[in-house]
């Protein structure tokens, strides 16, 4: 399957955060039922979005987009992070997360060490990122060893924890 990843603009916005949403609130429900919180609040994205050395990306297939991904590239140091990696519901299991994290790899070649974070109680994406994509796991954030800069109105760990991952790649 080819997946194009594209840089989002301004006219992409509204619908990029709204899908971006939407996947992080589907997998903390599927775990924790049904919520009337927001799980990715919006000021969360923008934050990443922002963020000094940010990129975001739309993957493309046959013209629609089924995921994406924000990225904080620091080219000085080039320690890199995934901020956000999502495939939409429905078109999971194809393969399109793996292609964006590896179409991620190629665009910036020049990373020393890749990092990101998933819940614990996230499986799937545990074993995505040790399994498929080579991350290894370096840390665990808990309630005896709190995540630096958690942000108060945290919840989208469902108060198990969040794992932090590392690829070294060069």
């Amino acid at each position: 399957m080819k997946v194009d990843l594209v840089k989002i603009t301004r006219a992409d916005l509204k619908s990029y955060k709204a899908a971006l949403q939407e996947a992080f609130q589907k997998g903390f429900e599927d775990r924790f039922g049904k919520t009337e919180e927001i799980i990715l609040p919006e000021k969360d994205i923008e934050q990443s979005l922002n963020a000094k050395g940010a990129v975001a990306y739309k993957a493309l297939v046959d013209g629609e987009m089924p995921g994406g991904a924000v990225v904080i590239i620091d080219e000085e140091t080039q320690h890199n992070s995934l901020d956000f990696l999502f495939v939409k519901d429905g078109f999971q299991g194809k393969g399109i997360g793996k292609a964006i994290w590896f179409e991620i790899e190629r665009l910036h070649q020049k990373t020393v060490v890749w990092e990101t974070c998933t819940p614990y109680f996230d499986t799937r994406n545990i074993h995505f990122y040790v399994n498929v994509c080579g991350f290894q796991i370096v840390e665990f954030f808990n309630i005896k060893h709190p995540m630096p800069d958690r942000p108060a109105d945290f919840i989208g760990d469902g108060n198990e924890g969040m794992f932090e991952f590392r690829k070294q790649m060069q």
